[in-house]
């Protein structure tokens, strides 16, 4: 709990100057609100019962002397208003920052179960949330901490038994609080989760808003989405109700407060125990006492939500990255590309069974090696743990080297190809942050792209949409292949990056990666037999391991495993 605690003062550290100042000028316009009540009480009380002939000097210099209180309200809730919500945004915005940083470390299988929508609201909306927490808490607490002790002062000095009449009640008010709040936190968090699934939900139906309307299921994603919709407004509904209760019983108890003190006030002037000016003070005080108490019960649900949304932050934040670098990590220098994995087997978190037992296997530099089997076989698995996208169970050989001096050693061209919004320039840079425009172009004619990128609307400036879905899928390949070239790895990985093409956009694309492999470790992943037939050499792999490798025609002569599955396809 402690270091939750800690963890959350600690985004105050870097604007703790400017956040102190907030706090004075919270502190100083709450006792200038303080000093009202005693100036009409001075005025009614003490001037106009003395000598009146000096009561009009008296009068103007007291409406003077509230003039000037008026103006230090303002201007000091001026600056607690508008300092205290940039320090809010501010703190709000480093969190945010390094939120993202931190998932960026997560490893692939923690987004194997993690839906985009839900970390989305976590990065917007619960930090949007928290940053008005950040502000308007200590602030609040501050100034109303003021007033209620400061009021409570001053009324125990006018009138010590109605006082006490009037703090008697406050332990209800304190019960009430405790037992909503832990309501409402349970409420709250539930809110949260939902819209985190209607974020989900939409994220998923306008991703693949052309499969949608390819299958003319436009009725289906609304019913999924009203769906969701239905259980998060369920989840306002119990939340609402639970604020009206506890709203409601609030000013129940206020409302009891007041008729206390106008009922023993009154009796108390009766009794010449109190005078008419000293209640009229008391009334104007025990509303400075109730207005932090009805500000803090408002307050509740944004408090509620902050503390909900900084569980929900560090939630993410306690996530430890289970593939890290050691401490002596070795920087990798300039490699051949060779690779071997020694007795390495490897299972997901949700499957008991290994994917991969006991795999042993030498690439020598510059082979051009394919990988076959059967779906499910863990090929893609096997290239997966060469850059420590998981970790294998042994093996450990990998583990010492530097991640990132790991990765930029290794290329890959996928089927499924990830363009980001911006602009061909842009995107293919994203091989090679450093690059120049001269090698990206370079890199664009190695791939086959240049040509159809000069006939784009403004040629390597051109926007290609969210995804690349302006560029046909042919496109999108040739522009992946040009990172991979601007990269310039040693080693390079292809997971069927031909497989979804047309006749002549396969052919463009087999050209460039010929080019690419030339020279390079390369190791494909096939579906399509016809494809690796020249390759060096082809290993079969199979759920107990690896089966069979050589040559195509060595494992065509051997009538085993590839044999009955290149049957299979011709």
């Amino acid at each position: 709990m402690r270091p939750t605690v800690n963890k959350f003062f600690s985004y105050y550290k870097p604007y703790l100057s400017m956040f102190i100042s907030v706090l004075a000028c919270s502190f100083i316009t709450s006792v200038a609100t303080l000093v009202f009540p005693l100036l009409v009480r001075y005025i009614t009380k003490d001037v106009l019962e003395g000598d009146l002939s000096i009561a009009l000097h008296e009068v103007y210099g007291v409406g003077g002397l509230m003039l000037v209180l008026v103006a230090i309200q303002n201007i000091g809730n001026y600056f607690v208003d508008y300092k205290g919500h940039e320090i809010g945004a501010r703190m709000e915005s480093d969190m945010r920052s390094e939120l993202f940083a931190h998932m960026q470390k997560l490893p692939h299988s923690f987004y194997d179960k993690e839906k985009t929508g839900r970390l989305m609201s976590r990065i917007t909306n619960d930090l949007l949330l928290l940053s008005e927490l950040y502000h308007h808490g200590p602030e609040d607490y501050m100034k109303y901490l003021v007033r209620f002790v400061g009021a409570f002062s001053i009324l125990f000095f006018i009138n010590a038994p109605l006082t006490i009449a009037v703090f008697c009640f406050l332990p209800f008010l304190g019960l009430l609080a405790l037992y909503f709040n832990k309501m409402l936190n349970k409420a709250i968090r539930r809110n949260k989760e939902r819209i985190g699934d209607v974020n989900a939900q939409v994220e998923d139906s306008l991703t693949g808003i052309r499969d949608v309307k390819s299958f003319a299921n436009e009725i289906v994603e609304i019913r999924k989405f009203n769906q969701e919709n239905a259980r998060f407004l369920e989840s306002r509904k119990i939340t609402y109700k639970a604020e009206a209760l506890f709203y409601n019983s609030f000013e129940t108890i206020i409302q009891l407060i007041t008729i206390t003190v106008i009922i023993f006030g009154s009796a108390s002037i009766v009794n010449a125990a109190l005078d008419l000016s000293d209640l009229l003070t008391f009334l104007l005080y025990i509303s400075f006492m109730i207005e932090p108490i009805q500000r803090l019960n408002h307050m509740s649900t944004q408090l509620q939500e902050g503390v909900t949304g900084f569980q929900r932050f560090m939630e993410v934040m306690n996530l430890k990255p289970s593939i890290e670098n050691k401490s002596n990590a070795i920087i990798l220098p300039e490699i051949h590309g060779e690779i071997e994995f020694r007795q390495v087997s490897f299972y997901y978190e949700e499957h008991l069974d290994s994917v991969l037992q006991n795999i042993s296997l030498r690439i020598q530099p510059g082979e051009y090696v394919a990988l076959v089997g059967p779906s499910g076989a863990g090929k893609t698995t096997l290239c997966s743990l060469i850059p420590r996208f998981y970790d294998a169970i042994d093996g450990i050989n990998v583990r010492n080297i530097d991640l990132e001096s790991l990765r930029k050693k290794i290329g890959f061209v996928l089927q499924d190809v990830f363009l980001f919004a911006g602009t061909v320039m842009e995107n293919i840079r994203y091989g090679n942050q450093t690059a120049s425009d001269e090698e990206i172009i370079a890199a664009a004619k190695h791939a086959n792209a240049h040509d159809f990128i000069m006939n784009l609307p403004n040629g390597y400036d051109s926007e290609i949409g969210q995804r690349g879905v302006k560029l046909s899928g042919g496109q999108k390949q040739r522009l992946s292949i040009a990172r991979v070239f601007l990269k310039n790895p040693p080693i390079l990985i292809l997971d069927e990056a031909t497989s979804a093409l047309d006749n002549e956009s396969e052919r463009i694309i087999k050209a460039s990666l010929e080019l690419l492999a030339n020279g390079r470790t390369t190791i494909v992943i096939a579906h399509r037999l016809s494809t690796i037939r020249n390759a060096g050499r082809i290993i079969v792999l199979t759920e107990d391991g690896i089966a069979e490798q050589g040559t195509h025609d060595a494992l065509l002569a051997l009538d085993g495993v590839y044999a009955n599955l290149y049957a299979k396809q011709f």
